[in-house]
C-alpha cells in the first residue's frame, strides 16, 4: 500500500522551513509543537495540490493564487455553535447588553465586533439576544454587528447562515424553530437537511475576511470604536507576545465603557495593565475605563461598509480522517478530538472517530453522550436515544444525558418520556452548587440546565394541557 502523501517532518527536509514560513504568516504558534495535527492538515493540501513534500507545496504557495486562504481555513479549528459558553451568553444577556442598551440609549446605536467569527455561530447568536432584548424599539436602533475570520470557507457558511443539528446542539426544539427554519437536504448533499437563519436575524450581520495580525502590522481598515468586541477561542493559536499585543490593540478600538470577551482559557493579569478585569457570574469580562480616547486609538479598524463581502464559494465537504493511530490515549483526549472535529463540520470523521473510541471503551459514558449527539444530528433518532440511554445505564447522574435525551423525545413528540428526562435534569442539576460546571455541558452550569429544563419540561406540560 502506498503511504499517505506528505511524509512526516523527520524525512521531509522542506518541513522546517515551510512550517516557520506559516507560523511567521499567520501567528498560529499553536502548532509550534504539534508537528502531528500540522502535518495532518497539510497533508489535505498536498492531496488537493497534487503535490508530494513540503518544498514542492511551499513553491505552490507562491505559484498559485488562493492557495494560502485555503491553507489559512485548513490550519484554523473552525470550532463554533449558536451561544457557545452559557455562562459568558448569560453575562451578555442580563449585564452587559442591557448596560450598553441603557448608555447608548440617547443615540440609538450599538457596534459589535465578532473577531475570529467562524461560521458565524457567534454573531448570529449575539444578534439574537439584541432581538430580543430590544424588542419593538429594534427599528429605532443603528445596530452593527460585523464577524471577521481569516478563512474563506467559514465566512461563505456565515453569510448562507446555513447549519446542521450539531451547530443548534444545546438549543431546546421550540428556540430552533423560533430563530430558525427547517431546508430540506440537497440533492446529493452528505447531509440530511438543516437549518437557516430566519431573516430577521440573518440581516443584523455581515462579514468580511480579516487576519488578526493586522491588527499589529497595521495593514488592517478604519473604522469607527466598538461597544463590544467579542476575540473568544482565538488567542489560543498565538504566543504570549502576539496575544498580549493583539488585546492591546482591541482595547484600543473599544469605547470608552466598552467592554472585551475573550475565551475561559484566554485570559492574563497583564491585560489589567489596559483594561478593567469585571468577575461575572461564571466569567471574567474586561472593560475599557471611561475617558478620554486618544486620536491614535481609532486607527485600523474593520471598515464600516454597509454592504456585505462579496459572495464567495463554498468548499466542497471535505472527509477529514482521523490520523492513521486512531484513538489518542487518554479518554478525555478522545472527547476533545471528537469535539474537534464536529465542531469543525466534519462529523463523518467524528462519528467514525467515536466508533473507534466505542470499540475500544464501550462502557465510557461521555463517549456514549456524543454518538448520541452526532447521531441525532444525522436524523438517526432511534440510534441516538438508544446512545443516550447507554450513557445513562453507565453513569446515572449523567445530567446532560437526563437534558439530551428529554430534547430528543420532546421533538419526537413522546412527552410523558420527555418529562420524566427533563425531570431527572432539573433534580440533578438542582443537587448541586448552581455555579458547578456540568460535565460534557459546552461551558452550561447546573443553575442554567435546572432552568432550561424546567423551561422545557413545563411547555411540554402546557401544550399537553
Amino acid at each position: 500500500m502506498r503511504p499517505p502523501i506528505g511524509p512526516s517532518p523527520h524525512v521531509d527536509p522542506g518541513y522546517a522551513a515551510l512550517k516557520a514560513r506559516i507560523i511567521a504568516r499567520t501567528g498560529h504558534q499553536y502548532y509550534a509543537d504539534k508537528d502531528d495535527l500540522l502535518l495532518d492538515r497539510l497533508r489535505r493540501r498536498f492531496k488537493a495540490c497534487g503535490v508530494e513534500d513540503s518544498t514542492a507545496y511551499d513553491a505552490r504557495l507562491d505559484g498559485e493564487p488562493g492557495e494560502w486562504a485555503a491553507l489559512e481555513a485548513e490550519i484554523t479549528i473552525g470550532e463554533t455553535f449558536f451561544f457557545r459558553y452559557a455562562e459568558q451568553f448569560a453575562a451578555l444577556r442580563e449585564t452587559i447588553l442591557p448596560g450598553l442598551i441603557a448608555a447608548r440609549g440617547p443615540e440609538r446605536s450599538l457596534r459589535v465586533w465578532s473577531a475570529g467569527c467562524s461560521t458565524g455561530a457567534e454573531p448570529y447568536s449575539v444578534a439574537i439576544l439584541l432581538h430580543r432584548l430590544l424588542g419593538p424599539a429594534l427599528p429605532d436602533w443603528r445596530i452593527a454587528i460585523v464577524g471577521t475570520d481569516i478563512s474563506i470557507a467559514a465566512l461563505a457558511t456565515a453569510q448562507a447562515a446555513e447549519y446542521g443539528r450539531w451547530a443548534l446542539r444545546t438549543l431546546p426544539p421550540e428556540e430552533r424553530l423560533r430563530y430558525f427554519h427547517r431546508i430540506p437536504a440537497r440533492p446529493g448533499a452528505a447531509r440530511e437537511g438543516g437549518y437557516a437563519l430566519r431573516p430577521e436575524f440573518r440581516r443584523m450581520a455581515r462579514f468580511e475576511r480579516q487576519n488578526l495580525m493586522s491588527l499589529l502590522d497595521g495593514t488592517a481598515p478604519e473604522g469607527d470604536a466598538f461597544d463590544l468586541i467579542l476575540c473568544r477561542n482565538v488567542l489560543i493559536y498565538f504566543g504570549a507576545e502576539t496575544v498580549a499585543g493583539i488585546v492591546r490593540a482591541l482595547g484600543r478600538r473599544l469605547r470608552p465603557g466598552g467592554w472585551l470577551l475573550i475565551g475561559h482559557a484566554e485570559p492574563h493579569p497583564a491585560f489589567a495593565g489596559w483594561l478593567d478585569a469585571v468577575s461575572l457570574p461564571g466569567t471574567v469580562a474586561y472593560r475599557r475605563p471611561v475617558g478620554p480616547v486618544a486620536d491614535a486609538d481609532a486607527a485600523h479598524l474593520p471598515t464600516d461598509r454597509t454592504e456585505p463581502v462579496a459572495p464567495v464559494p463554498r468548499r466542497a465537504a471535505s472527509v477529514v480522517e482521523p490520523p492513521a493511530a486512531a484513538v489518542p490515549g487518554a479518554a478525555g483526549d478522545v472527547v476533545a478530538a471528537i469535539r474537534t472535529l464536529a465542531d469543525a463540520g466534519e462529523t463523518g470523521a467524528a462519528w467514525r472517530l467515536v466508533r473507534t473510541a466505542l470499540a475500544a471503551r464501550p462502557t465510557d459514558a461521555p463517549l456514549r453522550l456524543y454518538e448520541g449527539l452526532l447521531a441525532q444530528g444525522f436524523g438517526r433518532e432511534a440510534e441516538a436515544e438508544r446512545a443516550f440511554r447507554g450513557a445513562l445505564y453507565l453513569d446515572r447522574g449523567f445530567v446532560m444525558a437526563h437534558y439530551h435525551l428529554g430534547l430528543l423525545l420532546g421533538g419526537l413528540g413522546r412527552k410523558a418520556e420527555a418529562r420524566r428526562a427533563l425531570n431527572n435534569a432539573v433534580a440533578l442539576s438542582r443537587a448541586l452548587p448552581a455555579d458547578a460546571a456540568l460535565p460534557e455541558g459546552d461551558g452550561l452550569r447546573a443553575g442554567e440546565i435546572s432552568l432550561n429544563a424546567a423551561f422545557v419540561r413545563d411547555g411540554l406540560e402546557t401544550e399537553t394541557a
